[in-house]
């Protein structure tokens, strides 16, 4: 059945990419300066008419270390919602989630043991934390988010490949004002019982079915190197072109070693393919004509990217990695 499109134009799709956004190397900690600013950034690029002053504030809940629900509820009865362009947030679990999926083996499969099912259980306990998380520092910069899960919207795979994912829900709350907010999830999969379903996976299935103007990807590094960023002599690749047949070479810079393949590192407890994943799946939207920025979040660099600024052009100041379909 032919999927039902939004009524409204969805300008982007944003990737949290988890390392920017948690503390890597601290179990379940988020990087709370990191997600303010990302926050804040993403109000400035999609509720022009916002300001600091004028957020009206969504998260209602108590606080750690407030004794009281806020006070100016009452006041906003008159105040008017400012509008806002449509837009998605997908994160990563970064320091949630991949700690309980590759200690029980959630990604390979095999519901039927029981260490596995209660990955699957504390997985899920994991990442939808985080969600709700993220899910809160938007609120609070005004922006009407709603946490939304793939394993509880039905989404599933096949050997590790997305067969089910009704974005129907997705849709319903765009066309209601709402900004989704969805993560990578422990799906059921037909033939392995379950798996892993990243946030990247997503992204390359919203982007095919509701055809954003641009994507961003926010990471905790400038972006694309030509080996690990850490490594002495990294080079940042500033464009990368994507073929027909979904191949990829470097545009910019000119690599001095073209015979040389990119490298790319993954944690051992990242059970989503890490930036390989990210590479192919957005060569796979710059595909379908969709232009893809990957920059580090909470810069300059990424106020460009999310405002769109980059779409007249990728100036030479800007820092990051473009992927663009090349004809």
């Amino acid at each position: 059945m032919e999927q039902k499109k939004t009524s409204k134009r969805l300008r982007c799709i944003v990737k949290l990419g988890g390392a920017a956004i948690t503390c890597k190397n601290k179990l379940e900690t988020i990087d709370e300066e990191n997600l303010k600013e990302v926050s804040s950034q993403i109000r400035q690029a999609f509720v022009p008419e916002s300001t600091s002053a004028n957020v009206i504030g969504m998260d209602w809940s108590k606080r750690s270390g407030q004794s009281e629900v806020p006070t100016f509820i009452n006041d906003l009865c008159d105040q008017p919602v400012a509008d806002s362009e449509s837009f998605i947030v997908v994160h990563g679990a970064g320091s949630f989630g991949h700690f309980q999926a590759s200690k029980s083996g959630v990604h390979k499969g095999g519901l039927s043991r029981p260490l596995v099912k209660a990955g699957f259980v504390a997985t899920r306990i994991s990442v939808t934390s985080l969600n709700l998380e993220i899910v809160r520092s938007l609120a609070r910069e005004g922006i009407p988010s709603i946490g939304m899960s793939p394993f509880s919207c039905g989404w599933s795979t096949c050997q590790r490949n997305m067969t089910e994912a009704d974005i129907s829900m997705v849709i319903k709350a765009i066309d209601a004002g709402f900004i989704p907010v969805l993560h990578g999830d422990a799906v059921l999969d037909t033939l392995q019982e379950c798996t892993i379903l990243s946030g990247d996976m997503i992204i390359r299935h919203l982007a095919a079915e509701l055809k954003p103007e641009f994507v961003v990807f926010l990471t905790d590094v400038l972006g694309v190197y030509d080996r690990p960023p850490v490594e002495p002599g990294a080079v940042l690749i500033r464009e990368i072109a994507v073929r027909e047949d979904g191949s990829w070479s470097v545009v910019k810079p000119k690599l001095e070693d073209t015979s040389k393949p990119v490298e790319f590192t993954v944690a051992a407890h990242d059970t989503t393919g890490g930036m390989v994943t990210k590479i192919t799946e957005a060569a796979m939207i710059a595909k379908l004509g969709i232009d893809v920025y990957i920059t580090k979040a909470g810069t300059d660099h990424s106020v460009k990217a999310l405002s769109g600024f980059l779409k007249g052009g990728i100036p030479d100041d800007w820092l990051g990695t473009a992927i663009r379909y090349m004809s």
